[in-house]
């Protein structure tokens, strides 16, 4: 089984606890293996995760508001 690279603009993280609050739900989404954000405080942030299947938009979603004020960016 290969690995899929999942990546989503997110809004809302502006510090490290944000990151590991989001980093923390995502892993916990079944088939994720690792997560990956870059960064951009109180801009859009680049979120990466690497997972066995693809993830949906629900999925992301329901971890980010889990994690804290933070969505999916409309670019």
């Amino acid at each position: 089984m290969s690995a899929t690279h999942n990546t989503f603009a997110v809004t809302g993280l502006t510090c490290g606890h944000c990151v590991g609050a989001v980093t923390d739900e995502l892993r916990a989404l079944p088939g994720v293996s690792e997560v990956d954000i870059d960064l951009v405080a109180g801009g859009v942030s680049t979120v990466t995760v690497t997972t066995s299947a693809p993830l949906t938009e629900e999925q992301v979603t329901a971890a980010l508001d889990e994690a804290g004020n933070y969505h999916l960016a409309n670019i």
